[in-house]
């Protein structure tokens, strides 16, 4: 029977997001296949914040789950085995649910994680306006 924590996951992921609170995965970052940047990594393990507005491109697979998201400004692709999941929970008030750590005995999924989405050009809104000074001007 294969497992349900990614069933689980998405369930809790909806339920926290449809009350409009900020959801957030407590990961194992030792776990094989886990890939963060290192240094967001704090004893051996990593808190992510999945909300929409923090995030894109987010996929919550059966094995996997990425997403893209800025660390110090810095775009990175995160990829997480299901299983290195520890928890899944509400910032604001701690509810959620926790996973135990060995579920699988810490192999990664025989598949390969999902290719990150190629990063998309910067619209014209996103582009700094380059002029000579400063768009303020002094009124007295």
């Amino acid at each position: 029977m294969t497992s349900n924590r990614p069933y689980l996951l998405r369930a809790i992921y909806d339920w926290i997001s449809d009350n409009n609170l900020t959801p957030y995965m407590l990961v194992d970052a030792t776990r094989s296949g886990v890939r963060v940047p290192t240094h967001v990594i704090k004893n051996g393990q990593v808190v992510l914040n999945l909300a929409m507005r923090a995030v894109a491109n987010l996929d919550l697979g059966n094995e996997w789950i990425s997403f893209q998201a800025r660390f110090s400004g810095v775009s990175h692709s995160i990829q997480i085995p299901i299983p290195a999941v520890l928890a899944l929970y509400a910032q604001e008030n701690g509810q959620g649910m926790m996973f135990p750590a060995d579920e699988d005995g810490g192999e990664p999924p025989t598949d390969t994680p999902p290719s990150p989405p190629a990063p998309e050009p910067p619209t014209e809104g996103d582009k700094p306006k380059r002029g000579g000074g400063s768009h303020l001007r002094v009124v007295k």
